[in-house]
This record gives C-alpha cells, structure tokens and sequence, in this order.
C-alpha cells in the first residue's frame, strides 16, 4: 500500500483544514497537522468544512516543527512555495511522500527553504497572483503524486444510478 502525506505547518483557517480533511480523507492521504494553529480542532468551521468524512481520516498532530521532524525521519518531505524554482509536475514522488504547506498568511520559513532548496516546487501562475488558495494547492499536489501513481487503490471509474453505461 503507498503511502502519500500532507503536511500543514501552523494552518490558519479552519474551513481550509477541513477541506483539506475531506481531500485527505477521499485519497487516503494521511494529514499531518503542526501547532500553534490559528483555531481549535473542534472548530464548528473545521467540522463543518470536513462534512461526515471524519472517520476517513488517517490524521495525526505535532507540538511544533521540530515534533514533526523528530516523528517522521525518514520522509520524503517536498516543500510547496511560490518561491520555490521547480514546478510540482517535474518531480518523481516516491512512495511515503510528504507534501509539506505553510500556514497562508505567511508560507513555510525561508531558512527551511533555503536547505531543502532541491526539494521546492511551485505551481506555475501569472506573475501578478500571489499565491493559490491552501486546500485547493494541496487537491492540486495530492492529485498530482496520485496520478503518477496510477490511483492506487482509488475507485477510477464511476457508475450511473438510473442508466447504465453499457
């Protein structure tokens, strides 16, 4: 079975983490959530955003950064960043991949950059638009690792309710 984790290092806002949640939970991606965050995990918006898929979820939390790293060596850890020089379509994900996001007011740490510099990737976007919104980079990136997988284990064909398609 491969694995595939999203990292969000100090999420800000709870609708965002919840939508992430339910991207998770729909993949079989596990989410990997670092403190401080800017809300509590039982927010109303985190819940609600996440919808009945809760029990999906592979997730685990980390006191900080440092928690994370000492947990998780041994990772593949790819860093998302509009700074970064890569795009996220020019690299091979391994299997135990960790795609790693910052908070979205401020991104991940320059200094953490800067000594993972090979392992940056950004999505391309027109010079004038800032950045993505955090759950749709994140859909972005886990479909993206999925695809050169092949889907493992996902449900790659869908089924009509009142028709069929034979």
């Amino acid at each position: 079975m491969s694995s595939l984790n999203i990292v969000l290092i100090e999420p800000q806002i709870p609708q965002n983490t919840g939508n992430i949640a339910r991207t998770c939970a729909a993949t079989n991606t596990i989410l990997h959530l670092v403190e401080p965050m800017g809300f509590k995990i039982d927010d109303k918006k985190l819940k609600r955003a996440g919808l009945d898929y809760w029990h999906f979820l592979d997730i685990r939390y980390y006191d900080s950064i440092c928690d994370f790293f000492e947990k998780n060596m041994g990772g593949e850890f790819f860093y998302f960043t509009t700074k970064a020089q890569n795009r996220h379509t020019d690299v091979n994900y391994p299997d135990n991949a960790y795609l790693v996001f910052g908070r979205e007011d401020k991104g991940l740490d320059e200094k953490l950059l800067f000594d993972n510099k090979d392992r940056c990737v950004r999505f391309p976007m027109q010079n004038e638009a800032r950045s993505l919104n955090l759950s749709n980079a994140v859909a972005i990136g886990v479909y993206e690792v999925l695809r050169q997988w092949d889907y493992p284990e996902l449900l790659t064909k869908g089924s009509l309710t009142k028709f069929s398609w034979d």
